[in-house]
C-alpha cells in the first residue's frame, strides 16, 4: 500500500545547512563496493519470482521468503533480537483467493464475453466466494447516508443484482462532511441492500485513472464471505453500460455536477466465479536482525534499516511479483547488512535491520513493531524506510521537513556522490516510517520519483527496474545509515 504525497520545496536555510557536513567521498567510505546491481538484481529477482506468489502476507510463500531473509541475516552473523529469534511474531487477517476466478459478460442474446484477469479486472483481496449469474445495476458511490440527504440505493432494487460503484470518493462534501466509507464498508452495504456482488470502477474523468489493481486494502469491517468483489476496467463497466443510451464519463459528471445519485439498471448480465479461504487471524512475522554497536556508549543506540517485505499475493494463476513493491526494498536492507559486514564495519552505534510484514494491509508490521519495539525508541536515533525504489527516473528522500538534520545529512551524500536526489520532501513519514515519526522518532523515507506505473499490477517485475537509479538510491541509504551510526549525527526533535 502507498500514501499520496503532497511535495513542497524546502526552504533556503534547510539546503544551505547542507553545505557544513562533510561526507567522505564515494569512493572512500568502506563497505559501497558490497552494493552492486547484480546482487540487487539477483535478490529481488529471487523474491518476485513465481516460486512466492506475491508474497501474500500470511501464506506460506510469504513465510519462505521471511525464512529467507532470517537466514540471509544469521549468515552474515547478525543477531536475532526479536521473541522467537529472527521473527516477531504477530496476527493478520488473511484471504487466499484460489481457482477458479472468472468474470464475463452475458450479451442480450445469450453469448458471453470473457474478461481477462490481471487486466480487465481483478478480485479485491479480500473478496468473498460465490458463484454468480445476475444482473447489473449502477449505483454511483455505493453510498447510503440518507440522514445527510445521500442515498445512490434510494428507488432502486437491488436485490439479486452485481452492484456496480465508483472504487474512489467523491471529491465534494455535502452537508459539510467528508466521506470516508471503506471499500469493506460499501461492499457490505450493498449486500446488506440484497447485491449478490460488488464491482469497483474508478473514475473515468480524474486524472489518470486507476486500472484494476491487486489489493489488500480493504478497511476495516467484518468479512463478507459469500459476497464476490472485485475492480473492472472502465471499459468493461462501458459493456455493461452498452444499451442504455449513456457512458461511466457521463453518470460520474451529473453526479458531481449536481450532487445528486443518477443510478439505474444495465440491460445485461454479469457472470462472476471466485473462491477464497478467510481466517480472521493468522500468525504471520515480521523478520529483524542486529549489528551490535562497537563503542561502549553509543552502542546502546540504534539506527534502524527497514522495508516491507509482503506484496498482494496472487488469484488464481494469476500472480502479482511485487518487484519493484517491494522486493526491491527488501533486497536494500539485506545488501546494506551486507555492505556493512562484508565491509568489516564497526560502526560505533547498533544498526537493526526489519522487514516488516503486512504493509499492504496498512502497514499491520510497522505499527505492531512502533508499538512493541524491539530496542528502545527514546534511544533510536534514526529510521531509515525503503519502499519502491528499483523503478522510476530520480531519488526522492521523504519527511524531511519533519526531520531536517537527518534529511540535510542524506542530500550532502547525494551532492558528493549519487547525485540524483530531487530537493522535494514532506513531513508525516510516510508508508512504514509513519508509526516510529508517530512515535518520536527521526525518520526518512527512500524513494523514487515516477515510482508507480506497474503499481500492484502483474507487469511489476524484475525486468522493468531501473538498475543504475536502483543502485543509487540503495548506496545513499547506506551512505546515510553509515554517517549516523560512526555518531556524527545527534538526534533531532521531530517536527509536526
Amino acid at each position: 500500500m502507498k500514501f499520496k504525497m503532497f511535495f513542497l520545496l524546502l526552504p533556503v536555510s534547510m539546503l544551505m545547512a547542507a553545505a557544513y557536513i562533510t561526507i567522505p567521498p564515494l569512493e572512500k567510505n568502506p563497505g559501497l563496493e558490497f552494493i552492486t546491481q547484480k546482487d540487487l538484481f539477483e535478490t529481488d529477482q529471487y523474491l518476485s519470482s513465481d516460486k512466492f506468489k506475491g508474497r501474500l502476507v500470511g501464506s506460506p510463500e510469504y513465510n519462505m521468503a521471511a525464512d529467507y531473509m532470517a537466514k540471509q541475516f544469521s549468515d552474515l552473523g547478525l543477531k536475532p533480537i526479536a521473541d522467537s529469534g529472527f521473527f516477531q511474531k504477530l496476527k493478520v487477517e488473511y484471504n487466499e483467493i484460489i481457482c477458479p476466478c472468472q468474470f464475463s459478460k452475458v450479451n442480450k442474446d445469450g453469448s458471453i464475453k470473457k474478461y481477462k484477469a490481471g487486466i480487465d479486472y481483478a478480485f479485491r483481496g479480500f473478496t468473498g466466494s460465490g458463484n454468480v449469474k445476475a444482473p447489473v445495476a449502477f449505483c454511483g458511490y455505493g453510498i447510503s447516508q440518507p440522514e445527510d440527504g445521500y442515498d445512490d440505493y434510494q428507488g432502486m432494487d437491488v436485490k439479486g443484482k452485481v452492484v456496480m460503484m465508483f472504487k474512489q470518493m467523491p471529491t465534494w462534501k455535502l452537508n459539510k462532511k467528508d466521506w470516508s466509507a471503506s471499500l469493506r464498508a460499501r461492499s457490505n452495504m450493498a449486500a446488506k441492500h440484497g447485491a449478490v456482488a460488488t464491482l469497483f470502477v474508478s473514475k473515468p474523468n480524474d486524472a489518470n485513472p486507476q486500472k484494476p489493481i491487486g489489493s489488500v486494502m480493504d478497511g476495516e469491517g467484518e468479512q463478507n464471505i459469500n459476497h464476490p468483489t472485485l475492480q473492472i476496467d472502465i471499459n468493461v463497466a462501458d459493456d455493461f453500460l452498452d444499451g442504455n443510451d449513456v457512458t461511466l464519463k457521463d453518470l460520474q459528471g451529473k453526479i458531481d455536477t449536481t450532487k445528486k445519485p443518477n443510478s439505474l439498471n444495465c440491460s445485461s448480465m454479469a457472470l462472476v466465479e471466485v473462491s477464497a479461504k478467510y481466517e480472521k487471524e493468522k500468525t504471520t512475522m515480521n523478520v529483524a536482525a542486529l549489528l551490535p554497536g562497537s563503542d561502549p556508549v553509543l552502542k546502546n543506540e540504534y539506527v534502524i534499516i527497514t522495508a516491507h517485505l509482503d506484496h498482494v499475493g496472487s488469484q488464481g494463476e494469476v500472480i502479482y511479483p511485487g518487484a519493484n513493491d517491494n522486493a526491491s526494498g527488501s533486497a536494500g536492507v539485506l545488501q546494506i547488512a551486507r555492505a556493512f559486514v562484508k565491509g568489516k564495519i564497526n560502526p560505533k552505534r547498533s544498526v537493526l535491520f526489519i522487514v516488516f510484514a503486512g504493509e499492504e494491509l496498512g502497514l499491520n508490521g510497522s505499527k505492531y513493531c512502533a508499538a512493541h519495539p524491539l530496542v528502545p525508541l527514546d534511544k533510536t536515533i534514526a529510521l531509515l524506510n525503503m519502499d519502491c525504489i528499483g523503478f522510476g527516473d530520480s531519488i526522492q528522500v521523504g519527511n524531511g521537513k519533519s526531520s531536517p538534520l537527518l534529511w540535510n545529512i542524506a542530500n550532502a551524500n547525494d551532492s558528493l556522490n549519487t547525485k540524483q536526489l530531487v530537493k522535494r520532501t514532506w513531513n508525516g513519514g510516510g508508508a512504514d516510517a509513519t508509526p516510529f515519526h508517530e512515535k518520536g522518532v527521526p525518520c526518512l523515507y527512500f524513494v523514487t520519483t515516477n515510482s508507480y506505473k506497474h503499481l500492484h499490477l502483474p507487469t511489476d517485475k524484475v525486468e522493468t527496474l531501473n538498475m543504475p537509479l536502483y543502485e543509487k538510491v540503495v548506496k545513499l541509504a547506506y551512505l546515510t545509515a553509515y554517517e549516523v551510526a560512526q555518531g556524527s549525527y545527534k538526534r533531532e526533535t521531530v517536527k509536526p
